[in-house]
């Protein structure tokens, strides 16, 4: 990252708490653009199975050790309420305290997880969403995957108060999508969803979505990110 970026999130990583057990996590962005969780502290490297190695060079998060004796270990393999993907006792331990941290913070209310998305209506399409709340949405000649539903999409930019901006990307002053059912791979057969399609609006639009900003935000490109966007690229099959 240049060193005149407003931003500093690559580098310095973003803290939040993982939405299966409340545990706290780091997120980075793999080489690949992609977000993901890690443990927020290092590990021996040696009591880390290879697979589950990851390291960190330039606030960039790679799958696999750097040579030094420590390294980072990515949440879902410790998360108590996902299947376990390796058992060694280093990673068993750990389980079982972030166990017990989530039942702290179930007990004092401080967290609740997070139920199961309602069936919803794709809007103006007159089709069911389905069961997952994360919806697909294509724009840049590319399809992304959401995390919250596109209602509630927020701006990531930081206000003067250096604060997170409170409005959603979605504005009803500015053009809006469409909901449709499109295929997901090469063949027409294969799988069919609801897709936002985005891809008709002003290339400006786009690139406001893709940047995830308000429209004041978008007018401003120098306001910095205060958090990571929350697109991933749409791979169905993967």
């Amino acid at each position: 990252m240049a060193g005149t970026s407003p931003s500093r999130l690559l580098r310095a990583g973003q803290s939040g708490r993982c939405r299966h057990c409340g545990n706290r996590v780091d997120f980075y962005q793999r080489a690949e653009q992609r977000p993901i969780a890690l443990h927020p502290t290092e590990l021996a490297a040696t009591q880390v199975p290879q697979a589950c190695l990851w390291h960190l060079g330039s606030g960039i998060a790679y799958p696999h050790g750097d040579g030094t004796t420590w390294c980072r270990i990515p949440h879902a393999v410790l998360c108590p309420r996902r299947t376990p993907l390796c058992r060694m006792a280093l990673t068993a331990r750990l389980r079982r305290r972030l166990a017990v941290r989530t039942r702290r913070l179930t007990d004092t209310g401080s967290f609740a997880p997070r139920p199961a998305p309602a069936r919803t209506q794709a809007p103006d399409s007159g089709l069911e969403a389905g069961s997952s709340a994360r919806p697909v949405v294509q724009l840049l000649l590319c399809r992304y995957l959401a995390e919250p539903t596109v209602e509630v999409i927020r701006c990531v930019a930081q206000t003067r108060h250096r604060h997170r901006c409170t409005h959603p990307v979605l504005t009803p002053t500015a053009p809006g999508g469409t909901w449709r059912l499109m295929p997901t791979g090469p063949h027409r057969e294969q799988l069919t969803l609801p897709d936002g399609d985005l891809g008709r609006l002003p290339y400006s639009e786009q690139l406001r979505w893709r940047a995830q900003r308000c429209p004041l935000h978008a007018a401003a490109p120098g306001a910095a990110h205060l958090a990571l966007v929350e697109w991933q690229p749409f791979t169905p099959f993967s």
